[in-house]
């Protein structure tokens, strides 16, 4: 029987409620770097201190992860992406109005653990309602959604900056709004993030609990109900007696079904991917590009635009990520977009060593930059969140991608602790190529151990774990 055409626009707009979390965790992540300079001046924060009030968001997201993945395998995907908006909205409407630095760490890492619950769900939930056939386009709508969020808040940090400058020359201009959007407007560059968290809260009544989630739960009357919204009338049925049929082989789905071989080495390939990830530089550039930028002699308002094109080359890039997955394959895009990081990333350092002794304008410095996301959105920025989102068995879906998630934010807030001390003490120069070299063992795990999962449905996927298992076993 033919699809009927309702049944992909029906998936796709779950996966765009879904993906809300992921704008949402972009537009956190990211405006953070248009107020680093503003509220360290203002609380007199050190090169320590202005670390941990980037990085404090990141120990929310730790605990997030910690929580999101067992608290959504046992409650349900739909309520907890509810408890994640509410965060994202408590956080950003308390950073806009506390008083001390004390106050806005703490909502700072209320906003990380709601990060923390929507990288780990979010994906999950659309891996879970996805088609074979197009759920690595429907799943990297996430990252493209955590894109959109990035260029957002570069938006929103450049045009709130500019709008401070007029706003302070306006001597009528005066009370909390005049502080919010004038003297102390990082305020209102992290209080704009109430708008789309509200709107994210509000979109979650409309979509259902994942069917697979269901099954599992042995509630195959809701499931099936949903589904028909999903697949052809005749795959229903099909699809109810594959994930049962897995979830027999996963005997009582305990935690030592993750040790097991085959499920053992998945969770070795997502907890190794994710991490070293975090160490190819992606999320230095996007927490400190305007920093970087400044130590080539750029202005504050140059370095927010220069910003804003690493933003909207992410984003860009990302479309074409999500519009050739499914057809070039997961690990052929990791092959091509890996080896153009390791190549600009040497060009940067190259222009940090050689740049002001050569007289080279900035201009290059920002054509490496926009070249390095572009290799870097299209390749590993697009594929883990796919990846970590279908590798795992049903029962402990949530649990596992925890794991792969707690050591992808362990890696992102080392990285946002220690970026500041590695351009004070390694220089813009080692701190590029120390990147670049962490690039190296990303492509030796995908080429050797990862299998291509492009196609294929989660069962099959979690049937070719498995089938490895018994092999592994037998040897």
């Amino acid at each position: 029987m033919k699809k009927q055409p309702g049944h992909l626009a029906y998936v796709a707009w779950l996966a765009f409620i879904a993906a809300l979390g992921g704008f949402l965790f972009g537009y956190d992540t990211a405006v953070i770097s248009g107020t680093i300079e503003q509220v360290a001046l203002q609380f007199s924060l050190d090169e320590i201190g202005t670390g941990w009030y980037v990085g404090c968001a990141l120990v929310g997201s730790i605990i997030g992860v910690v929580f999101a993945g067992p608290l959504s395998d046992r409650f349900g995907r739909k309520p907890v992406l509810y408890t994640a908006s509410l965060l994202f909205l408590s956080s950003a409407l308390g950073c806009m109005l506390s008083v001390s630095v004390s106050q806005l760490v703490i909502y700072r890492i209320i906003g990380g653990v709601g990060i923390g619950v929507a990288s780990i769900v979010s994906p999950l939930y659309i891996a879970e309602i996805s088609l074979p056939k197009y759920r690595g386009r429907l799943v990297a709508l996430y990252q493209l959604a955590i894109t959109i969020g990035f260029l957002a808040a570069y938006l929103a940090n450049y045009g709130l900056l500019g709008y401070a400058e007029k706003l302070t020359q306006n001597e009528a201009a005066q009370g909390w709004y005049a502080q919010i959007f004038g003297t102390e407007n990082w305020r209102a560059m992290l209080g704009l993030e109430s708008a789309p968290a509200l709107l994210f809260f509000a979109s979650l009544f409309f979509i259902p609990e994942s069917p697979r989630w269901l099954i599992l739960k042995r509630k195959e009357g809701q499931a099936a109900s949903i589904l028909n919204r999903i697949l052809p009338s005749d795959e229903v049925n099909l699809q109810i007696e594959q994930v049962k049929t897995v979830i027999a082989e996963e005997a009582n789905g305990n935690w030592k079904l993750l040790l097991k071989p085959g499920f053992r080495l998945a969770l070795f390939i997502g907890i190794a991917l994710a991490i070293l990830g975090q160490f190819m530089g992606v999320n230095a550039v996007l927490y400190y590009g305007p920093s970087i930028f400044k130590q080539s002699g750029l202005s504050s308002g140059d370095s927010l635009f220069y910003q804003v094109m690493v933003g909207l080359v992410n984003m860009l890039t990302t479309v074409l990520g999500l519009a050739i997955i499914d057809k070039v394959g997961r690990k052929q895009l990791v092959y091509w977009g890996v080896s153009g990081m390791i190549i600009t990333l040497i060009l940067i350092a190259g222009y940090f060593s050689f740049g002001a002794q050569w007289q080279v304008s900035s201009v290059w410095l920002l054509a490496f930059f926009l070249l390095y996301i572009f290799a870097c959105a299209i390749s590993i920025c697009t594929v883990i969140f796919v990846l970590l989102s279908e590798m795992y068995p049903i029962q402990l879906r949530g649990a596992a991608m925890s794991l792969a998630g707690l050591s992808l934010w362990i890696g992102t807030y080392l990285i946002g602790q220690l970026t500041p001390w590695m351009l004070s003490n390694l220089s813009a120069t080692g701190t590029f190529l120390l990147f670049a070299a962490m690039c190296f063992p990303y492509l030796f795990i995908v080429w050797k151990l990862l299998p291509e999962t492009t196609g294929k449905s989660l069962e099959e996927i979690e049937q070719f774990w498995i089938e490895s298992g018994k092999k592994d076993a037998e040897l």
